[in-house]
Parts: C-alpha cells; sequence; structure tokens
C-alpha cells in the first residue's frame, strides 16, 4: 500500500488539522491480519449533494497533496468558481516564485450526478464533477479530471475536495487559514502532533 503523502505548505498545526478532516474521509486501510494480507482501502466517496449557490465565489486553498501542476505555485493560492450555463467555470490562481500571479480558467461540469433546482436552490446529487483547463475549443477531448467534494463544513467554512484514486487532495476555506477550532478539534490534535512541515516545491 502506497503511504499517505503529506500535505503541503502549511505550519504543523493546521497541517495536522487538514490530515485529521482528511482521514475522516479518505481512510486509510483497515490493519492488516498479516503483513501478506493487507485489506483493500474503502472506497472514496462523494457527499450526497452539495449546495451549488453556496459552494460559488472565493476559496482559499489551505492544504494540498502535492501535484505536477502546481509546481510553480509558492503562495496565495485560491479558486473562484462562477455558475455559468453549461456548468461551473473555475479560475485557479496563485504567486509563484519571482512575484507574478498565474491564473487558469477552466470548465467544471456533472460526472454522473445530476443538478436538481430545489425550493432553496441549485443542489448537485452527489457531489462529483469533472473539471478541464484546456481551451474551450479542445473540451471534447476526454482529458478532464475527478472533482469529488467528499467533506464540507456545515456553515461551509471548509471542504475537502479529491477523487477515487486518492491521488489528489486540496483542504480548501474561505479565510486564508483554518479557523482554531477546526484546528484543535478531534482527531486532529492526535494528528497535529505527528504531521510534517513540508519544505516548499521545487
Amino acid at each position: 500500500m502506497t503511504p499517505r503523502r503529506p500535505l503541503r505548505r502549511l505550519p504543523r498545526l493546521a497541517a495536522g488539522a487538514a490530515l485529521a478532516l482528511a482521514s475522516g474521509v479518505l481512510p486509510a486501510a483497515p490493519a492488516a491480519a498479516s503483513a501478506a494480507a493487507p485489506q483493500p482501502a474503502p472506497p472514496v466517496v462523494a457527499l450526497p449533494d452539495l449546495d451549488i449557490p453556496g459552494y460559488m465565489g472565493t476559496w482559499y486553498q489551505v492544504a494540498w497533496f502535492p501535484n505536477r501542476f502546481q509546481k510553480q505555485c509558492v503562495s496565495d493560492t485560491t479558486a473562484t468558481y462562477r455558475r455559468v450555463e453549461n456548468g461551473v467555470e473555475v479560475t485557479n490562481r496563485c504567486r509563484t516564485a519571482d512575484g507574478r500571479i498565474d491564473a487558469v480558467t477552466g470548465l467544471a461540469r456533472p460526472l454522473d450526478s445530476r443538478i436538481e433546482t430545489r425550493t432553496d436552490g441549485e443542489r448537485l446529487v452527489p457531489a462529483r464533477l469533472e473539471v478541464s483547463f484546456l481551451p474551450t475549443w479542445l473540451r471534447w477531448l476526454p482529458v478532464w479530471g475527478s472533482y469529488w467534494v467528499v467533506l464540507r463544513a456545515d456553515d461551509g467554512r471548509y471542504a475537502v475536495v479529491s477523487e477515487p484514486t486518492r491521488e489528489y487532495l486540496w483542504v480548501l476555506a474561505r479565510q486564508p487559514k483554518l479557523a482554531p477550532a477546526d484546528e484543535v478539534a478531534s482527531p486532529a490534535g492526535r494528528r497535529i502532533r505527528t504531521a510534517r512541515r513540508p519544505t516548499r516545491p521545487t
């Protein structure tokens, strides 16, 4: 079984909280009866539904699993979502090492899910999307990545996004840092003591 990678670019306290949030929705495989017979990890599960209007707007990336397409980012990473006719417009921004702002805009659309219009607004059922950052004229190509919202605070102050393979994970918040209550909530305390502060991406 591949070890879980450390979350990037957080102080130890917040990194522990983010790991705990991720652990709650992306549980590790159960303890194996023997080294020769490890048990498979339970599947990643998206939220049963997502309040689309409540998810729109700007989110701050407070933790993530390292990935090749964010190697240029060193700080100030945000994702801004805007409802459009054919899905959700996604604009990702970050600051690079030379101080520039790097930005890319893509489209997210339902993936094996549907949009329901209810009295309280639109809901995505379940909370599964796929996203492409290719130019509009190339989006017919099958180059779309899964984007599943697997956890969201009741009041919407943070969310955790992943996908079925567990290769990617982001912890997003409405503020640049997680609230203190989220950083120390159980079982985060145990994770805080063991989370490793990662080095800056190269």
